[in-house]
């Protein structure tokens, strides 16, 4: 056990739990980029390290600097191993109250504190002396450029925590492991053969058990529902089938905010070239658009989106089909290991936003409903031809 544990007294019990699974996971993850042909690749903290680091960002989370909540990542990667690192003359402690006084200098996005244990860090940049051990674990300085499959851990929000792994395509991207807020664990499942039946745009929020679906799961889908869940007002965007109209039969008319012609800036970009869209022109075309389609979600009513990503209409009041059934029930997965299937009321997934998302999709069978709570909740609605209902994808771990 780490010395921040003895000295402090305090131990987060989830932590000592998740540890051992986690480091299985990341193993795995390393074993996996070897075969790839990835370099770099991470070292794999052990279970020691990885409780560590997870009770010192949660306690940190629970501090305050100023009257801010600390929002820091914590990255296990040693300065060699980085690209540009900014290196600390004397590493911080890992330790709650360290953590907290520097959290205002790396809360911007992209930016991690490297951790790495004291009697491993290069000659001339270790801990003081006096309080060195071997093991220990320090905060040598920050880094925006980690190696793939690196070990992260963000603090979210207080007593929220989320790790993470680097896909290693690209310097910002990353794979949801786990989740861990309060003492409810959640490790994602990544097997997609666990995940009930559902239409191919949500497999790309869903999905990770290739790196050709880890690229996938970067798609538009994917970004939107980041941009949607954060502008925190909530949201309803419906995907619907190319070159139909009978969506509008769900539709409340006239459309408040009709689109014509259909705003198409979205479709073209993403029918770019895998070389165009590594341009950072693309990339920036791509943040703005997304950002402004995941804008009008603000707005009371739903966006309507082709499967193309054609913007048709926003504040779009959606109501039941004629001679269609109320929905009374649907289907409830949640992709973390050891979830099961729940079947209940719409009406105890939220407000209107879940309700009209379930009977659209009822309604409109080809359609998918994604539902941003102002909570921070996210649901995707698919039709299950399997169970012949509509099914509720609780996907927010996936998006944290």
């Amino acid at each position: 056990m780490y010395p921040w544990v003895l000295m402090t007294g305090q131990t987060y019990p989830a932590a000592r739990i998740i540890a051992p699974r986690l480091q299985t996971l990341f193993t795995e993850h390393v074993a996996e980029a070897h075969r790839r042909g990835l370099q770099p690749v991470a070292t794999v903290p052990d279970v020691d390290a990885i409780e560590a680091m997870i009770g010192a960002a949660f306690w940190a989370s629970l501090r305050r600097e100023e009257g801010y909540v600390p929002k820091i990542s914590l990255a296990f990667a040693a300065p060699h191993e980085t690209l540009h690192p900014l290196m600390f003359e004397r590493p911080l402690p890992l330790e709650s109250a360290a953590l907290t006084r520097v959290a205002p200098a790396v809360e911007r996005a992209g930016i991690h504190l490297g951790v790495w244990p004291g009697s491993r860090l290069p000659t001339g940049s270790g801990p003081p002396r006096a309080v060195s051990g071997d093991g220990d674990l320090w905060v040598w300085g920050t880094t925006s450029a980690i190696p793939a499959t690196c070990f992260v851990l963000e603090v979210s929000a207080p007593g929220l925590l989320v790790v993470k792994h680097h896909r290693g395509e690209e310097s910002d991207k990353f794979v949801n492991v786990a989740v861990l807020e309060a003492d409810r664990i959640k490790v994602v499942d990544q097997r997609p053969s666990s995940l009930p039946e559902g239409p191919v745009v949500l497999a790309s929020l869903v999905r990770f058990d290739s790196p050709a679906s880890w690229v996938e799961s970067l798609g538009v889908l994917v970004q939107l529902a980041v941009s949607m869940r954060g502008h925190g007002r909530g949201g309803l965007l419906l995907v619907v089938p190319d070159g139909s109209d009978e969506w509008r039969q769900s539709i409340v008319r006239p459309i408040s905010y009709a689109v014509s012609p259909p705003f198409a800036e979205l479709a073209i970009l993403s029918r770019e070239t895998p070389a165009e869209r590594r341009r950072p022109e693309w990339q920036e075309s791509l943040a703005r658009t997304v950002h402004g389609i995941g804008g009008l979600t603000a707005v009371d009513g739903a966006v309507v989106l082709t499967a193309s990503y054609e913007v048709l209409a926003f504040g779009a009041k959606i109501v039941r089909k004629s001679g269609s059934p109320q929905v009374e029930q649907v289907m409830v997965t949640e992709p973390i290991e050891g979830a099961e299937p729940s079947f209940v009321d719409p009406a105890q997934l939220g407000g209107t936003r879940h309700l009209s998302a379930a009977q659209f999709v009822h309604d409109q069978r080809e359609s998918v409903a994604l539902v941003a709570s102002q909570d921070g909740r996210f649901t995707v609605f698919v039709w299950s031809p399997r169970e012949r209902m509509v099914h509720a994808h609780r996907v927010e771990v996936l998006l944290l």
